[in-house]
């Protein structure tokens, strides 16, 4: 245990006894694809009764019309965070009919790359961009991929514990401003050397329909009549089946501070790749995509966390982090849990909050080019092995079994529940630790393990097993009571959305090849501006 690590928990110990980490803030973003009774993939369109799902701000779509996408707002405590995620799948429910929700991060059957329909998010200006941009994924890595489901955790740290470590360490000199970026970007390379934790003890995909692969192969095992299965994998969805991209891997975002990150992020969205230059951006009145660069905008960048910055509507992420730092976190490599109906729960909540103070606390020297190509090794190797339970990684000292690896940082991890459970009677993330603990060296109890136990013991398809879980969650939901006042925000809200479509509609004074330049051109003055403060 380092000086450091030793003297911000001994110097934290007071804060957190009057509650501290109880105002840890967090929202969960959570997917789900809308499948027919058979657990095909729906082409209907996505519910009128939700709202517009353009300005809705709790009920949307992510890339494709069929892929429901709900948002909390920002919680303390965890249990509200998921039961306000709880109700927005009750009300939507309400709305269905016989369609059901996907409770797996790989998609149910697919009909091909069209089968999976682009979000319309009517004709404003603002939403003809969004579904261009969304061209844009198609023509560079397909539909079926941004089938894929998945969980956002965003996490931020109250603005009492940045003041008492920015006093522990010494650093009043520094703006809290640029303190917490550093702080946040500490936390992120922590995390990026670590996030095998994650998908090991999280990871519920170790099995696809083969509908999803087009006839590639996987490397899987086929199992049944329409399924391949991993003996060993966590998850699928975070492999090379999944969110992965050739030009993205060439990009070498550097996450050592927020400087460096946005400069290598902006590169990519300067520089032009040639494949997408031959497809064309605006061919015979058609926009295939909002550009020809190496990424189109910044959100297309696939990470595994990103720093984060709530934007105001004349900026990007980056100029918003730009100017005003990092806010907060978002946690990108969580799969659907299926035995859930939620698709997470408090026990998980506890432990990613326990791993992300311990990566916050622990040294985080800057990652240089052989530990990231380490880094991403032993990441590739948990998503496709971590049930293996001879399986290494790799490190600068030498290889270590996984096993050994994840008992020391439960290990670690250990003051740091402590820690957070000063202020709370209930333990509860030293319990959540010590009951993932279990998993260590029983793989075949994480998500994953089990997803594929019970498959081999039935014999049952990806898409049957999946299936019968939708049922259990739909029949939960309508058996588990609504909260009556978010019953009302929610019908408040239907007309409330798609009023603000129509007048974002009318709102609009140029047409799209004019509001596209301008866009570019404000976000290039922006970076000028923010340059020179």
């Amino acid at each position: 245990m380092s000086e450091q690590f030793t003297r911000r928990i001994d110097g934290l110990s007071a804060p957190a006894q009057q509650g501290l980490f109880g105002r840890i803030r967090r929202g969960i973003e959570k997917e789900g694809l809308r499948v027919d009774s058979r657990g095909h993939i729906v082409s209907t369109p996505h519910p009128h009764a939700l709202g517009s799902k353009l300005t809705h701000p709790y009920i949307t779509t992510d890339y494709s019309e069929s892929l429901l996408e709900y948002i909390t707002p920002v919680f303390s405590r965890p249990s509200d965070a998921l039961a306000f995620l709880g109700d927005l799948h009750r009300y939507s429910y309400r709305y269905l009919g016989q369609e059901l929700i996907w409770p797996s991060s790989m998609p149910a059957e697919l009909d091909g790359n069209d089968s999976v329909p682009i979000a319309d998010y009517g004709n404003s200006n603002v939403g003809t961009m969004k579904r261009v941009y969304r061209n844009g994924l198609d023509m560079r890595y397909g539909r079926i991929m941004q089938s894929i489901a998945g969980i956002h955790y965003n996490f931020s740290l109250p603005d009492e514990l940045w003041t008492h470590l920015q006093d522990i360490d010494g650093q009043q000199a520094v703006s809290a401003q640029a303190f917490r970026s550093r702080g946040y970007f500490d936390l992120i390379r922590n995390f990026r050397r670590n996030s095998w934790v994650l998908m090991y003890l999280f990871g519920a995909s170790p099995a696809v329909d083969r509908s999803f692969l087009e006839g590639r192969d996987a490397g899987l095992l086929p199992h049944g009549e329409q399924t391949e299965l991993s003996d060993t994998a966590s998850t699928l969805r975070m492999s090379d089946l999944g969110y992965q991209n050739k030009v993205q891997s060439q990009l070498r975002i550097c996450f050592n501070s927020l400087e460096n990150y946005i400069g290598t992020l902006r590169h990519a969205i300067v520089t032009p790749w040639p494949a997408y230059e031959r497809e064309g951006v605006e061919v015979d009145g058609q926009w295939r995509q909002l550009n020809a660069n190496m990424l189109q905008i910044e959100n297309e960048y696939y990470s595994d966390i990103r720093p984060k910055r709530v934007a105001r509507h004349d900026e990007t992420p980056t100029q918003a982090m730009e100017s005003r730092g990092v806010e907060y976190i978002e946690v990108r490599c969580l799969d659907l849990n299926p035995f859930t109906p939620l698709g997470i729960d408090e026990q998980q909540i506890h432990f990613i909050d326990t791993f992300l103070v311990w990566c916050l606390l622990s040294p985080s020297p800057w990652i240089n080019d052989e530990e990231c190509d380490r880094l991403d090794d032993n990441r590739a190797h948990v998503v496709r092995g971590g049930r293996d339970a001879s399986l290494m990684l790799s490190f600068a000292h030498g290889d270590r079994p996984l096993h050994e690896c994840l008992e020391e940082i439960f290990e670690a991890m250990a003051p740091i529940a402590e820690l957070m459970d000063s202020a709370d009677d209930s333990a509860s993330h030293q319990k959540a630790l010590a009951e993932l603990r279990t998993l260590i060296h029983h793989p075949e109890k994480t998500p994953a393990g089990r997803m594929h136990q019970q498959m081999r013991e039935s014999g049952s398809d990806f898409v049957t097993w999946s299936l019968e879980r939708a049922r259990e969650h739909a029949q939960w939901f309508a058996q588990t009571p609504m909260d009556q006042a978010r019953d009302t925000l929610l019908d408040q809200l239907v007309e409330t959305s798609h009023q603000q479509q129509r007048e974002t509609e009318e709102g609009d004074d140029v047409d799209f090849s004019t509001f596209m330049r301008r866009y570019f051109e404000h976000a290039r003055q922006l970076k000028v501006n923010n340059g020179a403060q």
